[in-house]
């Protein structure tokens, strides 16, 4: 119950302003945090296993070439976590990748580690679909989606679909769809958050620990964000840290922790273009 109401107060203070449900820009969509004990081995892991490319430093994971234009490629980020709970039970459920072979991979993944918790099987109106979890805990679904190949969707498991569809909206911006006319969903170019109903416990310090967006201007975004409701948890920082980002992270009703950077000062920060 008392998640319930925070979840619910979180939503009102957000949406409870005029034009809460819409947001007057789409912020790109930039990362997400996994946590494993050995973060060099889930690393080496999703490189062999899942076709990741390095990116923009060690530890950061790519899945399309980097073309030089906004937005940038979405990166997956390891962190050192020895006893992270696993994502299943998590408001950030699972992380999921469009591949032509559903069923190969599978496969491939279970030879390598991975656990199978629902084997290929064709969805009517969808598309083929498996889930595993890999061996440090993170529930990734394999989509055949032929539209979109690579890293593909993120899924948020929360009590109430349409009013977290809202926040998000207008807290980042992003384009409302239904993969397949089924699936509640927000796209960020490549990469769909995808709603489902569902309870989940808070994401921070789990094995797939938060999302995050990159605005222009993070003190611009918390001015806007400030205005809806929502509390800068920590940050933003007041200088770019070491790798030339300044930070800041929020928290979504119902758990899901969030990380906003922005690319100040590193060399993809300064393409031109940005959306």
């Amino acid at each position: 119950m008392t998640r319930r109401l925070l979840f619910v107060s979180g939503l009102v203070a957000l949406l409870g302003l005029p034009g809460g449900a819409q947001a007057p820009r789409v912020l790109p969509y930039d990362h997400i945090h996994l946590a494993a004990a050995d973060p060099d081995k889930a690393y080496a892991w999703y490189f062999e296993h899942l076709s990741g490319q390095d990116g923009e430093n060690a530890g950061r994971m790519i899945f399309e070439p980097f073309t030089g234009r906004r937005p940038l490629p979405v990166q997956l980020m390891f962190i050192k976590a020895p006893e992270a709970p696993p994502s299943e039970g998590s408001i950030i459920a699972s992380i999921g990748f469009s591949v032509a072979d559903v069923e190969a991979r599978v496969r491939r993944l279970e030879a390598a580690g991975a656990r199978v918790v629902t084997p290929a099987r064709d969805v009517p109106g969808l598309w083929t679909q498996a889930v595993v979890v890999d061996p440090f805990g993170i529930t990734i679904e394999l989509v055949d989606d032929r539209d979109h190949r690579g890293f593909h969707h993120i899924t948020l498991r929360v009590p109430d679909v349409e009013a977290s569809v809202r926040w998000f909206l207008a807290a980042f911006g992003g384009e409302r769809t239904k993969l397949r006319g089924r699936l509640e969903a927000l796209q960020y170019d490549h990469t769909f958050i995808v709603f489902q109903q569902g309870q989940g416990a808070p994401s921070e310090g789990r094995a797939i620990d938060h999302l995050g967006w990159t605005p222009r201007s993070i003190d611009a975004l918390q001015a806007d964000l400030t205005t809806k409701g929502v509390t800068f948890t920590t940050g933003p920082s007041p200088k770019p840290n070491q790798f030339g980002h300044r930070t800041g992270y929020v928290v979504a009703p119902g758990g899901a922790r969030i990380e906003l950077v922005e690319h100040a000062a590193c060399k993809w920060g300064q393409v031109e273009g940005t959306r």
